[in-house]
């Protein structure tokens, strides 16, 4: 066959490994919004998507020997991939129909919710994923046919597509979404499936095909396995051969545990680089890419010691296995030293610098041993070659095993190691899986009892060590003793690594060793996220939190008459720290019987929530985080939309300390889209590190300033608070009236499709931190605040239609207080002073409030600490 032919086929083969990838991507993200963005759905995702590798390869490589023409078989494969996951878009739309109703009715039962949302989930992605594993064995087939030797082509075919899935990784992660939308994005994806499926047949239909054998009786097995022996290739050491060779058992056992330790160990640096990276969907591709191109390296490295004469084959696999083993359990070890203790990567770095910080680390790290780790599987094709003459069937069961394997590790990893051991704990445990598997082979040695007694013993200890004794690893989280923080409590956990920490006279929640959930520090802020939403509305009785954090935000709700409240946090960890540790401070959240508290999704509870809400309250989010811009979407504000009560309020509160303008635009003209009337509402009026909330409302809703008066009687205890009063302490925090202004006209649309939020909102934050721009805080806020209200005065406000006249100046006060505060922050104390006594000319203070120095543990990302 010419050799351009040979690379038209390679490169087909690497095409198909891109569009795999961009498939597992968007699929996962896809079942994460229909079941809830946990880890156990995604983990659910992974392991039908690998369970259809598996079972494809393993069926399609029995199939391969016997098909006269594996490229033609390999086209149609593909083509099938492309016509089965055209699906996805009919079955997602009809499960979003139906999914509400059957989770309904598996609603309390754990084991029916996980039968659906598998039974679910493999009708998605369980026939592409089949069809995918039946590529590699076919490919492998005909490779092999052309070339002849099974260890070096099988290694190259091996190596080409894991490359291909490393593009897939990084245009899905950096490009495809932003440019295409999902849904584009997978649509190419399926194009160049189906373009390699119609090429893969154009060059078979060109290529004079190999004919296919009958299927050989078992002695005739026999006889070509001897005679495979006695004809390999020159460049095959005498010592594979004879009582030197491996069963294949032993090879199934070691592809199997191999696949086991690689997808454990990268579930464990994935958590690893979580405590020092930004955490958005650019860092979770950029450790994904160096993962990949690190086993694609091995595959390569593979190929080398295939060729060589010297040592023998299982004398090298002992080796690569003593040596992944010792990279394994040196990993968190090197991954201190290389972040220098968990230092936040690239800190104060702009965003092209910032990627190159994050690649540098994340190849440092994973090169070595991703390049260790990535040689077993391809390698035991050196070991296979005698054992079976044809190479799609090996290929196919070592594939199939091996993937086996990745979703126990995956699983284990994720869900039994972490919780129990740690993550230094988990890689030593994962590390101790190789030294067992070296144990067989040194027995298998022709050597005397003895001697392999004596090579076995040092070897069965170190896998004893690394299995059972529990050795301490590097600290799982950054404390700053100058700063007087002291480390109460730390739960490394399925979904996160949080973490209480006393700092002085406060206590606070960090997760992943930056981002600080919030804390006693900020009390009086974090009381306000349900305070003011609440004052408002006349007669709040049935609550909903998406997202909880330290509980303080929503245990305020109890002081009212509420009759139900909601409260849904995505992460487990954080739920069992706020009820082990900041019960004083959350008005008895976790003990009253009117709350009920779930680790799940927000997104989820809320769309299959079984009543309607008088106030929806989403929490303060990271917005760079990976899956944050979902909580900022069109399709999130419909739900709530359709969770609301009559006169109900979604109220989305955003951190303007992590926002630019853009994002901000976006979200405000994204809710715009949504709810008929959308008013926006201070959390605060500190000069620097602001909040504010945007409330959604249907047309008739307005402030309700009796419902202000009555509500601040009662949180008092004082009925004889005079009424101006009251209004004043409530309307000074109004800022003006989003929905009828003009000035996110322009701004783009925030959808699922197109998440503009999740993938602008990370490179803001780098140009933020290189001072190339500003967050939505300051002097800046200021001049939004102001324009809010030039273009709809209070006396013109649809909102405020039930005010009196004379209540339109408190509006207006609390504009001036907070340009008192920004120029006092910036020491323009003349003209701060003409602010402030505007601001006591329109309100019955007698004195100005107290002075907003910003709280000291508010939700925030400590990258600077």
């Amino acid at each position: 066959m010419p050799r351009l032919a040979i690379a038209a086929t390679a490169g087909l083969f690497l095409l198909s490994g891109f569009a795999a990838l961009v498939y597992q991507v968007l699929w996962v993200r896809e079942l994460g919004l229909l079941f809830g963005n946990t880890a156990q759905a995604a983990a659910l995702a992974i392991a039908i998507f690998f369970a259809g590798l598996a079972a494809g390869g393993w069926i399609w490589g029995r199939i391969a020997p016997r098909v006269r023409s594996p490229l033609k078989a390999f086209g149609f494969l593909e083509m099938g991939v492309a016509a089965t996951a055209l699906g996805h878009f009919f079955l997602l739309d009809l499960y979003h129909a139906i999914y509400p109703t059957l989770f309904t009715a598996a609603h309390g039962t754990d084991w029916a919710v996980i039968a659906l949302r598998a039974g679910l989930g493999a009708l998605v992605l369980f026939p592409p994923a089949f069809l995918m594993g039946g590529t590699l064995p076919m490919m492998g087939q005909h490779m092999v046919r052309l070339t002849g030797r099974l260890s070096t082509t099988g290694t190259a075919v091996y190596a080409l597509n894991t490359f291909g899935s490393a593009m897939g990784a990084l245009a899905a992660g950096f490009m495809l979404p932003p440019l295409l939308g999902f849904n584009g994005a997978y649509m190419l994806a399926i194009g160049i499936d189906l373009g390699v499926g119609l090429a893969a047949l154009a060059l078979a239909l060109a290529t004079v095909s190999i004919s296919a054998r009958p299927r050989d009786s078992k002695e005739q097995q026999r006889r070509r396995r001897m005679s495979a022996q006695q004809t390999q290739p020159r460049t095959a050491p005498p010592e594979t051969r004879g009582n030197g060779e491996l069963p294949g058992a032993l090879i199934i056992l070691v592809a199997f545990v191999s696949g086991t330790a690689t997808l454990g160990v990268e579930v464990l640096w994935t958590r690893l680089f979580a405590q020092v990276l930004q955490n958005s969907v650019y860092t979770y591709a950029v450790v994904l890419v160096a993962f990949l191109l690190a086993l694609s390296l091995g595959s390569l490295a593979a190929n080398a010691l295939a060729r060589l004469r010297r040592p023998a084959p299982r004398h090298v696999l002992l080796a690569v296995l003593a040596a992944s083993a010792l990279v394994t359990a040196a990993s968190p070890w090197a991954f201190h030293a290389v972040t220098g203790g968990l230092s936040y990567v690239g800190a104060g770095a702009s965003w092209l610098e910032y990627l190159a910080a994050v690649s540098t680390v994340a190849l440092l790290i994973m090169v070595l041993p991703g390049i260790l780790l990535g040689v077993t599987l391809p390698y035991l094709l050196r070991l296979s070659e005698a054992t079976s003459p044809e190479p799609g069937e090996i290929l196919g069961r070592l594939v199939a095993v091996n993937t086996s394997g990745a979703i126990v590790g995956s699983l284990t990893a994720g869900f039994v190691l972490l919780p129990w051991l740690g993550v230094s704990g988990s890689l030593l445990a994962l590390a101790g899986l190789y030294p067992v598997l070296m144990i067989p082979l040194i027995l298998r040695e022709p050597l005397s009892l003895p001697a392999r007694l004596g090579w076995a013993a040092p070897v069965t200890a170190a896998a004893v060590t690394l299995l059972f004794l529990r050795i301490d690893g590097p600290a799982a989280t950054q404390i700053d003793s100058a700063a007087g923080e002291e480390l109460i409590e730390l739960i490394e956990g399925t979904h996160a690594t949080a973490a209480v920490i006393e700092r002085g006279p406060h206590r606070l929640i960090r997760v992943n060793n930056f981002y600080t959930l919030g804390g006693t520090g900020a009390l009086e802020s974090e009381r306000n996220q349900t305070l003011i939403p609440m004052l408002t509305h006349p007669e709040p009785r049935r609550v909903f939190y998406l997202g909880m954090g330290t509980g303080i935000t929503a245990g305020a709700s109890l002081l009212f008459p509420v009759e139900r409240v909601d409260v849904c946090e995505l992460l487990p960890e954080v739920v069992e720290l706020a009820e082990r540790h900041f019960r004083p401070w959350t008005q008895g959240l976790f003990d009253d019987d009117r709350v009920n508290v779930r680790a799940e999704d927000g997104q989820h509870c809320l769309r299959h929530a079984d009543t309607e809400y008088d106030l929806i309250i989403s929490d303060l989010f990271t917005p760079w985080k990976a899956g944050s811009g979902n909580l900022y979407t069109v399709e999130n504000y419909r739900t709530g939309r359709e969770r609301l009560a009559e006169d109900g309020l979604f109220v989305q509160w955003l951190p303007l300390y992590q926002l630019t303008e853009k994002e901000l635009s976006s979200i405000a003209r994204t809710m715009q889209a949504v709810f008929p009337r959308v008013v926006m509402w201070r959390g605060d009026l500190f000069a620097d590190g602001s909040i504010v909330a945007l409330v959604g409302t249907e047309e008739g809703v307005t402030v309700d300033p009796e419902a202000m008066v009555n509500h601040g009687r009662a949180l008092a205890d004082n009925p004889a608070l005079p009424e101006d009063l009251l209004r004043a302490v409530g309307l000074r925090f109004y800022a003006g009236n989003v929905g009828t202004s003009d000035l996110f006209a322009d701004a783009p649309l925030n959808t699922r499709d197109r998440p503009v939020v999740e993938y602008e909102a990370p490179r803001s934050q780098r140009r933020v931190q290189a001072g190339e721009d500003t967050w939505m805080t300051g002097s800046r806020l200021g001049l939004l605040y102001r324009e809010l209200l030039e273009q709809t005065p209070p006396a013109q406000d649809p909102y405020l239609a039930s005010l009196q006249p004379e209540d339109h100046g408190f509006v207006q006060a609390g504009q001036h207080y907070y340009f008192h505060n920004v120029l006092r922050f910036n020491e323009r104390h003349d003209l701060a002073r003409a602010q402030l006594q505007r601001f006591l000319a329109l309100t019955p203070f007698e004195e100005p409030p107290p002075d907003p120095d910003s709280p000291e543990t508010r939700s925030r990302w400590e990258e600077g600490r």
